[in-house]
């Protein structure tokens, strides 16, 4: 691209103001519906979790109810790294990317954010530390958490190409998918889940999308097919295992 081509027509000041002033008022009645939708998703009924999960962690088993952490809400990113994987899906990693520098804010609001994988303890943590993050990841590899929250599948379900997902059956052929399910705890312990999402659902987590896209290229899909957690620092993701894992990574614009 040379230095004086550009995405748009050019305009007068005058003429970009007023074009910038119509959007405002979609922007606008988004926002409105935004908050509607928000305030919908606050009122959702609850489903109480009868299970005693426990999970491997760094320090030894760790149960749901220990990974709210003191705090009231728990916020799980199902994160993509089967036991099988050599290494963490890039889009996930991502997510990661974006989560870490929000902890400290969630946590002042009686919130804690943690990671669940499939993939052994050992693995999880040499990942997490060779990514440089600091977000609490703990394993679920000897427990159903992830498939009792529709993000994996078994190699059958694999075979036929159709699993349960985003609350319908649809067409895959990976073993497990990306999610968020967000769960509460009241004054007795007793533990609740109150909201999960899929696909499209979880880029409340992407802060990095959002500013991308303020941007003329917007997120820039056709250069980039597979969102860029990956791409920071080389070293991260190594280029002979790039390839590999793009495949089975999560695509955050397939459909909602």
């Amino acid at each position: 691209m040379t230095a004086t081509q550009t995405f748009n027509a050019v305009v007068s000041n005058e003429e970009w103001v007023h074009a910038r002033r119509a959007l405002l008022e979609e922007e606008k009645a988004f926002t409105r519906q935004r908050d509607e939708l928000s305030r919908k998703r606050r009122e959702l009924p609850c489903g109480k979790v009868e299970k005693n999960y426990v999970f491997d962690g760094p320090e030894g088993s760790v149960t749901l109810s220990d990974l709210f952490a003191g705090r009231n809400q728990l916020m799980i990113y199902h994160f993509m790294f089967g036991p099988d994987r050599a290494q963490g899906c890039p889009s996930c990693s991502m997510v990661a990317d974006n989560i870490d520098g929000a902890l400290v804010h969630l946590e002042h609001r009686d919130t804690t954010l943690a990671m669940v994988s499939r993939a052994p303890i050992g693995k999880i943590e040499a990942f997490r530390k060779r990514m440089g993050w600091g977000c609490r990841w703990v394993s679920s590899c000897g427990n159903s958490f992830n498939r009792d929250c529709s993000v994996s599948f078994t190699k059958k379900e694999k075979a036929k190409g159709e699993v349960y997902y985003n609350f319908e059956v649809t067409p895959s052929e990976s073993e497990e998918k990306q999610g968020v399910s967000v769960f509460y705890k009241d004054a007795t312990g007793s533990i609740f889940q109150t909201y999960s999402a899929y696909a499209r659902g979880v880029e409340g987590l992407l802060g990095t999308y959002d500013l991308l896209d303020m941007t003329p290229k917007g997120r820039d899909e056709e250069q980039f097919p597979f969102p860029m957690g990956w791409l920071r620092h080389h070293d991260r993701y190594p280029e002979t295992e790039t390839a590999n894992s793009g495949r089975t990574c999560c695509h955050t614009t397939e459909s909602l």
